[in-house]
């Protein structure tokens, strides 16, 4: 693996990344036992976001206190951005970016499709932008059913220590598609004109609810394409990593990187025909 320049310059090598994912996996499950767990019979929300549909739950907020309290005893001079908390600025010039749960609406339901995510990520002073970052190591871990990806920038990525890698899938008519949705009515109608012209052109449609496990069931070939708009750092780091390394395409629409005005993934030819066909319906506005 080539070195990978972090802010303040210095190179981090393989060894280096290696290090990295093994903190990302360690805090990740950490995280996870505590959110498993420590469930109660019936979840109550804390606060809410962007709707009232957009929820928060105590144990959002204390599975990132953790996350925060472990990484900050296990690498001091990193930074750290949390959905919940916010940045938090280092000086090692590695930012950590964590959900603490991601999918808190199937949390909130029992449903078990949510994970945690942790990955480390290097790139310009001030708080990580996925324009401008370069994701180096990161964890999914779902701890309903145990799966845990991993990922290191060169290094490959695994499900439970098995190496993953896409295979070309068939042409787009054939491919099962992911997707998710905002949680604003205006967003949602924007989402539904371009499902309704997007359904027929594709397999079918899956809405898991975790952006983080949508990225890693592509890379484990559970899923051909994925596309999502309204996606923050923390729903993307991780999960973006494992995907590329499993040789994943991860873009924007209109030569943009992947970040909150659209993500698409999957392998590059098939991934790059979706592009074209969200460009064309405009899919990265809402109006």
């Amino acid at each position: 693996m080539s070195s990978v320049e972090n802010a303040p310059g210095t190179p981090l090598t393989t060894a280096d990344v290696e290090t990295l994912v093994e903190v990302a996996e360690r805090a990740a499950r950490e995280a996870g036992r505590l959110v498993h767990e420590g469930r109660p019979e019936r979840v109550a929300v804390a606060a809410t976001k962007t709707s009232p549909e957009d929820v928060v739950t105590a144990m959002d907020l204390a599975s990132e206190e953790l996350l925060r309290r472990r990484l900050a005893e296990l690498r001091p001079h990193d930074g750290v951005l949390g959905e919940e908390e916010g940045y938090v600025p280092g000086t090692s010039g590695v930012t950590w970016v964590v959900d603490p749960i991601d999918g808190t609406v199937n949390y909130l339901y029992g449903r078990p499709a949510y994970a945690v995510s942790v990955a480390a990520v290097v790139g310009p002073a001030g708080a990580p932008d996925p324009a401008t970052w370069t994701v180096v190591a990161g964890c999914v871990h779902a701890p309903a059913d145990g799966r845990t990806f991993r990922a290191g920038r060169g290094l490959g990525a695994t499900l439970d220590g098995r190496a993953l890698q896409m295979e070309e899938p068939r042409p787009l008519p054939g491919c099962l598609v992911g997707t998710g949705f905002g949680y604003r009515a205006e967003r949602r109608r924007a989402q539904a004109r371009v499902l309704a012209d997007l359904l027929p052109r594709v397999r079918d449609i899956r809405r898991t609810g975790s952006a983080a496990l949508d990225l890693c069931n592509l890379a484990a070939g559970q899923l051909d394409l994925y596309y999502e708009r309204g996606l923050g750092a923390w729903d993307l780091a991780a999960g973006l990593l494992v995907a590329q390394e499993a040789g994943a395409l991860v873009t924007g629409l209109r030569g943009a990187a992947p970040g909150t005005a659209m993500t698409v993934a999957g392998w590059p030819a098939r991934a790059a025909e979706l592009v074209r066909l969200l460009e064309d319906l405009d899919a990265d506005q809402d109006g």
